[in-house]
């Protein structure tokens, strides 16, 4: 699985299992709406440590917890050239 796929499967997981919706998640973190959902759709392919950062602290998660799931092992990274 390529590294932006699965962070934003792993911010999904994470939306679900706190039971948040976007909107929740932005009012959270305190990023930017525009942020939150370019990173939820796909629209930033891969958002910044800092941002991600700030999206864990909405969780009320560690950038370890979010990175703790073997999926992470077997990920590749492609550079999308557009």
């Amino acid at each position: 699985m390529q590294l932006d796929e699965l962070v934003r499967a792993r911010i999904q997981h994470y939306l679900k299992e706190k039971n948040m919706k976007p909107w929740d998640l932005y009012k959270a973190s305190g990023l930017p709406k525009a942020t939150v959902y370019a990173v939820i759709s796909g629209r930033n392919n891969l958002p910044t440590l800092g941002v991600l950062l700030h999206i864990c602290e909405g969780f009320n998660i560690t950038l370890p917890e979010f990175f703790d799931d073997p999926n992470f092992e077997d990920v590749v990274f492609e550079k999308n050239d557009k």
